[in-house]
Protein backbone atom coordinates (compact mmCIF):
# COMPACT_ATOMS: atom_id res chain seq x y z
CA UNK A 1 0.00 0.00 0.00
CA UNK A 2 3.06 2.54 0.27
CA UNK A 3 2.31 3.39 -3.27
CA UNK A 4 -0.66 4.99 -2.91
CA UNK A 5 0.54 6.71 -0.04
CA UNK A 6 3.10 7.68 -2.20
CA UNK A 7 0.59 8.59 -5.04
CA UNK A 8 -1.37 11.08 -2.49
CA UNK A 9 1.23 12.65 -1.24
CA UNK A 10 1.97 13.36 -5.45
CA UNK A 11 -0.91 15.29 -5.84
CA UNK A 12 -1.45 17.15 -3.10
CA UNK A 13 2.68 18.08 -3.29
CA UNK A 14 1.64 18.98 -7.18
CA UNK A 15 -1.73 21.23 -6.22
CA UNK A 16 0.04 23.09 -3.62
CA UNK A 17 2.82 24.34 -5.46
CA UNK A 18 -0.02 25.58 -8.17
CA UNK A 19 -1.52 26.89 -5.36
CA UNK A 20 0.84 27.79 -2.61
CA UNK A 21 -0.47 29.68 0.77
CA UNK A 22 -0.74 33.23 0.58
CA UNK A 23 1.70 34.61 3.29
CA UNK A 24 1.02 37.93 5.36
CA UNK A 25 3.59 40.46 4.30
CA UNK A 26 5.71 41.84 5.79
CA UNK A 27 6.24 45.72 6.33
CA UNK A 28 9.59 45.99 5.08
CA UNK A 29 8.73 43.35 2.33
CA UNK A 30 10.84 43.65 -0.89
CA UNK A 31 9.50 45.01 -3.56
CA UNK A 32 10.14 43.56 -6.88
CA UNK A 33 9.30 44.81 -10.33
CA UNK A 34 9.28 42.74 -13.33
CA UNK A 35 10.61 43.60 -16.95
CA UNK A 36 8.42 41.69 -19.10
CA UNK A 37 5.31 39.95 -19.20
CA UNK A 38 7.54 36.75 -19.87
CA UNK A 39 6.04 33.27 -19.81
CA UNK A 40 8.16 32.09 -17.15
CA UNK A 41 7.41 34.80 -14.57
CA UNK A 42 4.18 32.68 -12.93
CA UNK A 43 6.13 29.52 -12.49
CA UNK A 44 9.48 31.79 -11.38
CA UNK A 45 8.57 34.39 -9.63
CA UNK A 46 4.44 35.66 -8.74
CA UNK A 47 3.66 31.79 -7.16
CA UNK A 48 6.92 31.60 -5.08
CA UNK A 49 5.84 34.98 -4.48
CA UNK A 50 2.67 34.61 -2.83
CA UNK A 51 3.75 32.00 -0.05
CA UNK A 52 6.70 34.38 0.86
CA UNK A 53 5.94 36.96 3.52
CA UNK A 54 8.86 39.02 2.70
CA UNK A 55 8.26 39.65 -1.03
CA UNK A 56 5.75 41.50 -2.76
CA UNK A 57 5.42 41.78 -6.58
CA UNK A 58 4.57 45.22 -6.86
CA UNK A 59 4.73 46.17 -10.73
CA UNK A 60 6.19 44.91 -14.30
CA UNK A 61 6.87 46.91 -17.60
CA UNK A 62 6.11 45.48 -21.04
CA UNK A 63 7.06 46.92 -24.45
CA UNK A 64 3.77 45.99 -25.13
CA UNK A 65 1.36 48.32 -22.34
CA UNK A 66 -1.68 46.61 -23.44
CA UNK A 67 -0.48 43.20 -22.55
CA UNK A 68 1.72 44.52 -19.26
CA UNK A 69 -1.95 45.50 -17.91
CA UNK A 70 -3.51 42.61 -19.01
CA UNK A 71 -0.67 40.33 -17.08
CA UNK A 72 -0.66 42.73 -14.13
CA UNK A 73 -4.81 42.05 -14.14
CA UNK A 74 -4.58 38.58 -13.84
CA UNK A 75 -1.40 38.13 -12.01
CA UNK A 76 -2.81 40.70 -9.23
CA UNK A 77 0.03 43.00 -9.57
CA UNK A 78 -0.80 46.40 -8.70
CA UNK A 79 1.41 49.04 -10.90
CA UNK A 80 2.17 48.89 -14.59
CA UNK A 81 4.52 50.77 -16.77
CA UNK A 82 4.85 51.46 -20.19
CA UNK A 83 8.65 51.01 -20.13
CA UNK A 84 11.31 48.80 -18.28
CA UNK A 85 13.17 52.51 -17.25
CA UNK A 86 10.06 53.83 -16.25
CA UNK A 87 10.04 50.52 -13.72
CA UNK A 88 14.04 50.88 -12.76
CA UNK A 89 13.49 54.68 -12.57
CA UNK A 90 10.88 54.31 -9.74
CA UNK A 91 11.99 54.57 -5.98
CA UNK A 92 9.73 52.13 -4.59
CA UNK A 93 10.75 49.34 -6.23
CA UNK A 94 14.16 47.35 -4.50
CA UNK A 95 14.59 44.50 -7.10
CA UNK A 96 14.13 43.52 -10.73
CA UNK A 97 13.19 40.41 -12.39
CA UNK A 98 15.06 40.07 -15.70
CA UNK A 99 13.35 36.96 -17.62
CA UNK A 100 13.47 38.82 -21.23
CA UNK A 101 15.50 37.52 -24.22
CA UNK A 102 19.17 36.69 -23.43
CA UNK A 103 20.29 39.19 -26.08
CA UNK A 104 18.60 41.87 -23.65
CA UNK A 105 19.83 40.13 -20.33
CA UNK A 106 23.26 42.09 -20.38
CA UNK A 107 22.01 46.24 -21.04
CA UNK A 108 18.58 45.55 -19.17
CA UNK A 109 20.59 43.99 -16.26
CA UNK A 110 23.47 46.70 -16.22
CA UNK A 111 20.58 49.86 -16.38
CA UNK A 112 19.19 48.01 -13.81
CA UNK A 113 22.39 48.21 -11.38
CA UNK A 114 22.75 51.38 -12.64
CA UNK A 115 19.14 52.73 -10.80
CA UNK A 116 20.07 50.87 -7.79
CA UNK A 117 18.60 47.72 -8.25
CA UNK A 118 19.20 44.35 -7.01
CA UNK A 119 18.50 41.50 -10.24
CA UNK A 120 17.57 38.23 -9.77
CA UNK A 121 18.57 37.39 -13.44
CA UNK A 122 17.35 34.68 -15.81
CA UNK A 123 19.91 31.90 -17.13
CA UNK A 124 22.11 32.12 -19.20
CA UNK A 125 23.12 35.20 -17.29
CA UNK A 126 24.20 36.87 -20.90
CA UNK A 127 25.54 36.14 -24.36
CA UNK A 128 28.89 36.15 -23.86
CA UNK A 129 31.14 35.48 -20.74
CA UNK A 130 32.66 38.87 -21.31
CA UNK A 131 29.27 40.30 -20.51
CA UNK A 132 28.34 38.21 -17.20
CA UNK A 133 32.45 39.02 -15.80
CA UNK A 134 31.05 43.11 -16.52
CA UNK A 135 27.42 43.12 -14.57
CA UNK A 136 29.25 41.49 -11.52
CA UNK A 137 31.80 43.55 -11.58
CA UNK A 138 29.31 46.65 -11.83
CA UNK A 139 27.40 44.80 -9.40
CA UNK A 140 29.69 44.74 -7.05
CA UNK A 141 30.96 48.54 -7.49
CA UNK A 142 27.57 49.85 -6.71
CA UNK A 143 26.67 47.47 -4.20
CA UNK A 144 23.94 45.76 -5.32
CA UNK A 145 23.29 42.01 -5.64
CA UNK A 146 23.14 39.78 -8.58
CA UNK A 147 22.03 36.34 -8.78
CA UNK A 148 21.73 34.13 -11.62
CA UNK A 149 18.46 32.21 -11.67
CA UNK A 150 19.78 28.72 -11.66
CA UNK A 151 17.14 27.89 -9.70
CA UNK A 152 17.50 23.49 -9.24
CA UNK A 153 20.87 24.82 -7.55
CA UNK A 154 18.83 25.37 -4.30
CA UNK A 155 16.36 21.85 -4.18
CA UNK A 156 17.83 19.61 -0.97
CA UNK A 157 17.94 16.51 -3.91
CA UNK A 158 20.64 17.99 -5.99
CA UNK A 159 22.38 18.71 -3.00
CA UNK A 160 21.64 14.64 -1.59
CA UNK A 161 23.32 14.05 -4.99
CA UNK A 162 26.55 15.97 -4.40
CA UNK A 163 26.66 15.23 -0.91
CA UNK A 164 26.45 11.33 -2.03
CA UNK A 165 29.17 12.00 -5.22
CA UNK A 166 31.65 14.41 -3.23
CA UNK A 167 31.44 12.00 -0.11
CA UNK A 168 33.72 9.59 -1.64
CA UNK A 169 32.06 6.79 -0.45
CA UNK A 170 31.68 5.61 -4.24
CA UNK A 171 35.42 6.47 -4.98
CA UNK A 172 36.38 8.89 -7.25
CA UNK A 173 34.04 9.72 -10.49
CA UNK A 174 35.07 8.32 -13.58
CA UNK A 175 32.46 9.87 -15.89
CA UNK A 176 29.06 11.73 -16.38
CA UNK A 177 26.43 11.64 -18.47
CA UNK A 178 23.32 14.47 -18.54
CA UNK A 179 20.62 15.04 -20.82
CA UNK A 180 17.69 17.92 -21.19
CA UNK A 181 15.67 17.32 -24.08
CA UNK A 182 12.08 17.84 -25.17
CA UNK A 183 9.81 16.38 -28.23
CA UNK A 184 9.12 18.50 -31.05
CA UNK A 185 6.03 20.81 -30.44
CA UNK A 186 7.38 21.51 -27.39
CA UNK A 187 8.23 25.25 -28.46
CA UNK A 188 6.59 27.22 -31.24
CA UNK A 189 9.12 27.69 -34.31
CA UNK A 190 9.03 31.29 -33.81
CA UNK A 191 9.73 30.84 -29.97
CA UNK A 192 12.50 33.64 -29.17
CA UNK A 193 14.71 30.59 -28.65
CA UNK A 194 14.99 30.35 -32.46
CA UNK A 195 16.02 34.19 -32.74
CA UNK A 196 20.12 34.38 -32.87
CA UNK A 197 19.96 37.75 -32.56
CA UNK A 198 18.46 37.28 -28.67
CA UNK A 199 20.94 35.10 -28.06
CA UNK A 200 18.83 31.64 -29.11
CA UNK A 201 20.14 28.34 -28.81
CA UNK A 202 19.65 25.37 -27.12
CA UNK A 203 22.98 25.19 -25.67
CA UNK A 204 21.88 28.80 -24.74
CA UNK A 205 18.43 27.75 -23.12
CA UNK A 206 18.64 24.17 -22.38
CA UNK A 207 22.02 22.96 -22.64
CA UNK A 208 22.98 25.16 -19.50
CA UNK A 209 21.21 22.91 -17.04
CA UNK A 210 23.33 19.70 -17.90
CA UNK A 211 26.45 21.68 -18.26
CA UNK A 212 26.08 23.40 -14.70
CA UNK A 213 25.04 20.46 -13.04
CA UNK A 214 28.29 18.62 -13.89
CA UNK A 215 30.66 21.83 -13.41
CA UNK A 216 29.26 21.61 -9.87
CA UNK A 217 28.96 18.40 -8.89
CA UNK A 218 32.90 18.06 -10.27
CA UNK A 219 33.48 21.37 -8.39
CA UNK A 220 35.81 21.91 -11.18
CA UNK A 221 35.73 23.29 -14.61
CA UNK A 222 36.54 21.43 -18.13
CA UNK A 223 39.74 21.59 -19.35
CA UNK A 224 38.75 21.35 -23.08
CA UNK A 225 35.96 20.28 -25.45
CA UNK A 226 36.75 16.54 -26.61
CA UNK A 227 34.11 17.00 -29.29
CA UNK A 228 30.81 18.59 -29.96
CA UNK A 229 28.29 18.54 -32.45
CA UNK A 230 24.90 20.90 -33.39
CA UNK A 231 21.86 20.22 -35.04
CA UNK A 232 21.10 23.41 -36.81
CA UNK A 233 17.97 24.66 -36.30
CA UNK A 234 15.16 25.82 -39.00
CA UNK A 235 16.54 29.34 -38.29
CA UNK A 236 19.80 28.89 -38.89
CA UNK A 237 21.93 30.12 -41.26
CA UNK A 238 25.51 30.61 -42.53
CA UNK A 239 25.62 34.41 -40.85
CA UNK A 240 23.86 33.69 -37.83
CA UNK A 241 23.96 29.62 -36.58
CA UNK A 242 21.53 28.75 -34.29
CA UNK A 243 21.33 24.87 -32.67
CA UNK A 244 18.07 23.00 -32.14
CA UNK A 245 20.35 20.61 -29.99
CA UNK A 246 23.53 20.31 -29.03
CA UNK A 247 26.24 17.39 -27.73
CA UNK A 248 29.26 17.58 -26.44
CA UNK A 249 31.95 15.80 -24.39
CA UNK A 250 34.07 17.60 -22.00
CA UNK A 251 37.31 16.95 -20.36
CA UNK A 252 37.35 17.39 -16.31
CA UNK A 253 40.48 17.21 -14.41
CA UNK A 254 41.64 13.24 -12.89
CA UNK A 255 40.57 12.31 -16.65
CA UNK A 256 36.94 12.44 -16.01
CA UNK A 257 35.14 13.18 -19.25
CA UNK A 258 31.22 14.53 -19.21
CA UNK A 259 29.01 13.79 -22.05
CA UNK A 260 25.33 16.34 -22.41
CA UNK A 261 23.08 16.08 -24.85
CA UNK A 262 19.86 18.74 -25.48
CA UNK A 263 17.14 19.15 -27.79
CA UNK A 264 14.48 21.63 -28.24
CA UNK A 265 12.62 19.37 -31.08
CA UNK A 266 13.36 16.08 -30.38
CA UNK A 267 11.78 13.96 -33.82
CA UNK A 268 8.49 12.42 -32.69
CA UNK A 269 7.80 9.18 -32.44
CA UNK A 270 11.58 8.68 -30.70
CA UNK A 271 10.79 10.70 -28.00
CA UNK A 272 7.09 11.72 -26.53
CA UNK A 273 8.15 13.13 -22.95
CA UNK A 274 11.05 15.32 -21.72
CA UNK A 275 14.00 13.24 -20.84
CA UNK A 276 15.60 15.34 -17.81
CA UNK A 277 18.53 12.68 -16.12
CA UNK A 278 22.03 12.56 -14.95
CA UNK A 279 24.49 9.43 -14.11
CA UNK A 280 27.47 9.83 -12.12
CA UNK A 281 29.65 6.81 -12.54
CA UNK A 282 32.18 6.37 -10.04
CA UNK A 283 34.89 3.27 -9.00
CA UNK A 284 32.79 2.14 -6.81
CA UNK A 285 28.88 2.48 -7.89
CA UNK A 286 27.11 5.15 -9.63
CA UNK A 287 24.48 7.07 -8.73
CA UNK A 288 21.24 8.54 -11.35
CA UNK A 289 18.56 10.88 -10.40
CA UNK A 290 15.55 11.88 -12.87
CA UNK A 291 14.59 15.34 -13.39
CA UNK A 292 17.18 17.25 -11.28
CA UNK A 293 15.90 20.55 -13.01
CA UNK A 294 12.18 20.23 -11.01
CA UNK A 295 12.84 17.69 -8.50
CA UNK A 296 9.78 19.14 -6.63
CA UNK A 297 6.94 17.65 -9.31
CA UNK A 298 8.57 14.45 -8.94
CA UNK A 299 11.93 12.54 -9.14
CA UNK A 300 13.87 10.07 -7.59
CA UNK A 301 17.95 9.09 -6.99
CA UNK A 302 18.91 5.48 -7.13
CA UNK A 303 22.41 4.91 -6.07
CA UNK A 304 24.19 1.37 -7.26
CA UNK A 305 26.91 0.73 -4.25
CA UNK A 306 29.13 -2.27 -5.62
CA UNK A 307 28.22 -5.23 -4.22
CA UNK A 308 24.70 -4.40 -2.42
CA UNK A 309 21.12 -3.98 -3.59
CA UNK A 310 20.73 -0.54 -5.27
CA UNK A 311 18.68 2.06 -3.19
CA UNK A 312 16.28 4.59 -4.23
CA UNK A 313 16.00 8.01 -2.48
CA UNK A 314 13.26 10.59 -2.93
CA UNK A 315 14.06 14.20 -1.16
CA UNK A 316 11.63 16.60 -0.66
CA UNK A 317 12.61 18.91 1.88
CA UNK A 318 15.57 18.33 4.48
CA UNK A 319 15.81 15.27 6.09
CA UNK A 320 17.73 12.50 8.23
CA UNK A 321 19.29 11.39 4.62
CA UNK A 322 21.22 14.59 4.11
CA UNK A 323 23.73 16.56 6.43
CA UNK A 324 22.62 19.95 4.94
CA UNK A 325 19.51 21.32 6.41
CA UNK A 326 17.38 23.62 4.29
CA UNK A 327 14.42 25.74 5.43
CA UNK A 328 11.58 24.66 3.29
CA UNK A 329 8.34 22.45 2.36
CA UNK A 330 8.13 19.59 0.78
CA UNK A 331 6.06 21.17 -1.62
CA UNK A 332 8.69 24.32 -2.15
CA UNK A 333 9.27 24.15 -5.63
CA UNK A 334 13.11 25.29 -6.72
CA UNK A 335 12.16 28.86 -7.88
CA UNK A 336 10.72 29.32 -4.00
CA UNK A 337 13.84 27.67 -2.58
CA UNK A 338 15.47 29.98 -4.68
CA UNK A 339 13.62 33.26 -3.73
CA UNK A 340 14.47 32.55 0.14
CA UNK A 341 18.14 32.92 -0.57
CA UNK A 342 17.84 35.98 -3.03
CA UNK A 343 15.81 37.79 -0.21
CA UNK A 344 17.78 36.60 2.67
CA UNK A 345 21.35 37.54 0.82
CA UNK A 346 19.75 41.24 0.29
CA UNK A 347 18.56 41.28 3.87
CA UNK A 348 21.67 40.06 5.59
CA UNK A 349 20.87 37.00 6.28
CA UNK A 350 22.64 33.81 5.35
CA UNK A 351 21.32 32.13 2.81
CA UNK A 352 21.53 28.12 2.53
CA UNK A 353 23.36 28.04 -0.82
CA UNK A 354 24.66 31.19 -2.56
CA UNK A 355 25.78 30.96 -6.48
CA UNK A 356 28.56 33.32 -6.72
CA UNK A 357 29.61 35.66 -9.43
CA UNK A 358 32.44 33.78 -10.42
CA UNK A 359 30.19 30.24 -11.09
CA UNK A 360 28.17 32.32 -13.07
CA UNK A 361 30.86 33.31 -15.36
CA UNK A 362 32.86 29.85 -15.55
CA UNK A 363 29.61 28.96 -16.84
CA UNK A 364 29.40 31.21 -19.43
CA UNK A 365 32.59 30.74 -20.71
CA UNK A 366 32.56 26.58 -20.91
CA UNK A 367 29.08 27.63 -22.96
CA UNK A 368 31.63 29.61 -25.33
CA UNK A 369 33.98 26.82 -25.50
CA UNK A 370 31.47 24.28 -26.79
CA UNK A 371 29.63 26.74 -29.27
CA UNK A 372 32.84 27.17 -30.39
CA UNK A 373 33.80 23.46 -30.87
CA UNK A 374 30.30 22.83 -32.13
CA UNK A 375 31.33 25.42 -35.09
CA UNK A 376 28.16 27.50 -33.98
CA UNK A 377 29.99 30.36 -32.71
CA UNK A 378 29.31 32.30 -29.70
CA UNK A 379 26.20 34.43 -29.49
CA UNK A 380 26.57 37.83 -30.04
CA UNK A 381 27.57 40.42 -27.98
CA UNK A 382 24.84 43.40 -26.68
CA UNK A 383 25.60 46.76 -28.34
CA UNK A 384 24.49 48.56 -25.47
CA UNK A 385 27.42 50.64 -23.67
CA UNK A 386 27.73 52.03 -20.30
Amino acid sequence: MTWVFDFIALVKRNYTLQHPPVAPKDDDALRIGTLGAARITPEALILPARSHPGVVVTAVAARNPARAREFAQKHGIPRVFDSYQELLDDPDIDAVYNPLPNGLHYEWTMKAITAWKHVLLEKPSCNTADETRRIFQYAEEKGVLVLEAFHYRWHPAVHRVREIVQSGELGAVKRLDGALTVPSGWFPRDDVRYDWTMGGGCMMDMGVYPLSFIRWLLDAEPISVISASAIPAHTSTLSAPLDRGTTALLSFPNDVTASLTCDSATPLPWEIMPKVEMKIECERGSVYILNFVQPTAYHYVTVHRQGKRPTTEKIYSSGPLSQKKFKGEDWWTTYRYQLEAFVDKIRGREPDYWMSAEDSIKQMEAVEMIYRKSGMGVRPASTYTL
